[in-house]
């Protein structure tokens, strides 16, 4: 607790107080200058906004926080993969298939892949975060110098959104990194590809299923979603030091299946000119190797991280197959009804 403490404090004394007013500082002041001048804000509206905005310093602790241990994938794959979070994606399947139908036919993104980023990302809309994104992105904008430039663009693209969309700046929530909605989409992501998939004149990613849906399937494609093709396959390695040898440290798929098949990785039914990956991922006991493909990579466009990536496609296969079991055991269940 005391680590804790002086952790905070040190933080508040580096990074700034947290009754700062936004609205009276000299960076902030030059911000607004360039947001009247690229963007034709007016000054006064900038000015009543960072007036009503909060330096959030336990935003500050989370992101200057040391890393704690990288997990292994077990470890892993044992916060995502779960009977609950499979059950609770079934169920969201069932209540917004509909919309799920429709994003597959529209943007050619398979539905299983849509309600497993929304399973990973917000556990189907149940921890959506709770900060004001102006606060977040106000705080990491101009007290946290590590990754200020990134974070004062995204403050530019979420007072952007707020004007194109009509919403007021006060009220939108979202992580304490300034992520949105079902989908966890950041300002400028949300710019890009947040669609309102319902027609209904809003893009609306926090309470409206469809447009989440609609958004992350768009999302999917507009980086390269190729249809009815393979994310990762599991594979066999005939020598494990010489596959270690090849395994992708990065995300960008750096090998081509027929040149992982020349060393030992058996990888039937593929093109041999076909872009992949051999991506090695440790278990309790040893480690297992996937075969990343061409829709693997897509998903890592989404969040950076190759277990990120294989999670949601394992959570994705286990929640096609227990909607699949359950829609069998219902059709069996009718039958024998029917029957008697």
């Amino acid at each position: 607790m005391r680590v804790a403490i002086v952790l905070g404090v040190a933080a508040l004394l580096l990074y700034g107080p947290a009754d700062a007013d936004y609205s009276q500082r000299e960076d902030v002041r030059a911000y607004m200058d360039e947001l009247v001048s690229d963007h034709g804000f007016e000054k006064a509206e900038l000015t009543a906004i960072f007036r009503e905005a909060r330096h959030k310093p336990g935003i500050v602790e989370a992101m200057s926080r040391p890393a704690e241990r990288a997990l292994k994938w077990y470890e892993y794959r044992r916060i995502f993969i779960q009977d609950s979070r499979i059950d609770q994606g079934v169920a969201f399947w069932t209540e917004n298939e509909a919309s799920l139908d429709s994003a597959a036919e529209r943007f050619a993104v398979a539905p299983e892949y849509i309600v497993a980023i929304i399973g990973v990302e917000t556990r189907f809309g149940r921890i959506m975060g709770s900060h004001r994104v102006l606060d977040a992105l106000s705080t990491l904008a101009f007290d946290y110098p590590p990754r200020a430039k990134f974070f004062r663009n995204e403050l530019t693209e979420f007072l952007l959104l707020a004007h194109e969309e009509g919403r007021s700046v006060e009220t939108m929530k979202g992580s304490y990194a300034g992520a949105m909605g079902y989908g966890q989409f950041i300002p400028s992501s949300y710019r890009n590809y947040a669609v309102d998939f319902d027609d209904d004149g809003l893009r609306d990613i926090w309470t409206n299923t469809a447009d989440a849906i609609g958004s992350v399937a768009n999302y999917f494609a507009e980086h390269g979603w190729r249809a009815a093709e393979d994310v990762a396959l599991k594979v066999d390695v005939a020598d494990s030091q010489q596959a270690d040898a090849a395994v992708l440290r990065g995300l960008d798929l750096n090998r081509t299946v027929g040149e992982l098949r020349a060393l030992g990785v058996e990888a039937p039914g593929l093109n041999a000119a076909e872009a992949a990956a051999l991506v090695r991922m440790e278990l309790e006991d040893g480690a297992e190797y996937w075969m990343a493909l061409h829709n693997f990579h897509v998903i890592t466009r989404y969040n950076r991280s190759q277990m990120y990536a294989l999670a949601v496609h394992q959570l994705s296969q286990a929640i096609k197959a227990r909607r699949q079991a359950q829609l069998a055991a219902a059709h069996l269940n009718a039958t024998d009804s029917a029957s008697r």
